[in-house]
């Protein structure tokens, strides 16, 4: 009897999407909003994958809390209404999810960026055909931290975390997957590099290699 599939967990943006543009763009509106200096675009890019709230924290020089929620709250009213779509599938992203779902994998999506606007950029794309549920923190902040999310989403799915699979792009993709015990893939063509996803059993060139996670 051949062994069950593993459970693959997805990261979202720099993994399946390339947001940047969206997230760029609402980040410099948000700092603009309470009088904060414009980051260059390598410290923009450095955004993309952590909770949004620290970002702004570093972002702003006196990051009193009541202004970080200001920014944030700012940024959000760009994100939801636009922000969201200047977002781009990374070719050979739906192929190979469409492979992997044909395989009978069973797949999550397990995200940083807040769980509304995650499981709305998945239904634009398509991407709901493939999955079995999104997980992302609340817009309270509430699993924020992407190892007490991946907990969670183990917990609530009652997947075994041996047979689990975490793919992404940043080094708090390893962490989260070191943390819970689960297996841990990078990929190289979103904004972490083969450094940063140093602890990954493996390393991912091009998104058509995902088809192959489960050979």
């Amino acid at each position: 009897m051949s062994a069950p599939l593993p459970t693959l967990l997805f990261d979202l943006d720099g993994t399946l999407s390339d947001n940047y543009e969206g997230i760029s763009r609402s980040i410099r509106f948000a700092l603009e909003r309470v009088g904060a200096p414009m980051p260059e675009a390598a410290t923009l890019r450095a955004c993309v994958g952590p909770p949004l709230r620290e970002s702004l924290a570093r972002l702003i020089p006196d990051p009193a809390p009541a202004l970080v929620e200001e920014a944030l709250e700012a940024y959000r009213e760009r994100f939801r209404d636009v922000g969201w779509r200047e977002n781009v599938v990374y070719e050979d992203v739906p192929a190979a999810l469409a492979a992997l779902a044909a395989s009978g994998a069973r797949m999550f999506v397990c995200t940083t960026k807040p769980e509304v606007f995650a499981t709305r950029i998945v239904a634009h794309f398509g991407f709901d055909a493939f999955f079995a549920g999104v997980y992302g923190p609340d817009l309270a902040g509430a699993l924020d931290d992407k190892r007490t999310l991946l907990a969670h989403l183990l917990a609530r799915e009652g997947l075994d975390a041996a047979r689990a699979i975490m793919i992404g792009d940043r080094h708090l993709d390893v962490r989260a997957a070191k943390a819970n015990r689960t297996r841990a893939v990078g990929v190289l063509w979103g904004y972490g590099s083969a450094v940063e996803l140093e602890g990954a059993e493996r390393l991912l060139a091009r998104p058509a290699e995902l088809a192959t996670l489960l050979d």
